[in-house]
């Protein structure tokens, strides 16, 4: 019994570490990105469940046309159906929301369901 704890602890060990070796290096700024974009733009742009639908649409290197000005320039002014955020993010902190989706890979928010 203690073995096969021993190799389940171990077992996950290596996944969880082989997940966070897939995900891209994030340097300061982006670092700051991931942050504003979890706590501004989540509610809107990620699902609040595995089947839910998404109000916004996904948020990747490929948000408008993967050109960091024009997102740079809609989270600071918004859209029709979207808020801006210049009254409460700074510009440097717009621009690290740029420069992190600018890395985020498309299909993140994807969820292959089971067949049924």
């Amino acid at each position: 019994m203690k073995r096969c704890i021993t190799l389940t602890a171990l077992l996950l060990a290596g996944l969880a570490q082989g997940a966070s070796a897939a995900d891209v290096q994030l340097n300061q700024t982006q670092t700051l990105g991931r942050r504003l974009v979890d706590q501004h733009c989540g509610v809107c742009h990620t699902r609040p469940t595995l089947v839910s639908g998404m109000y916004g649409p996904e948020l990747s290197r490929e948000t408008a046309g993967g050109r960091e000005e024009v997102v740079r320039e809609v989270v600071a002014n918004g859209t029709p159906r979207m808020p801006g955020f210049k009254y409460m993010l700074n510009t440097d902190q717009i621009a690290a929301i740029a420069a992190y989706l600018a890395v985020l890979p498309p299909g993140h928010q994807v969820v292959d369901l089971p067949a049924k």
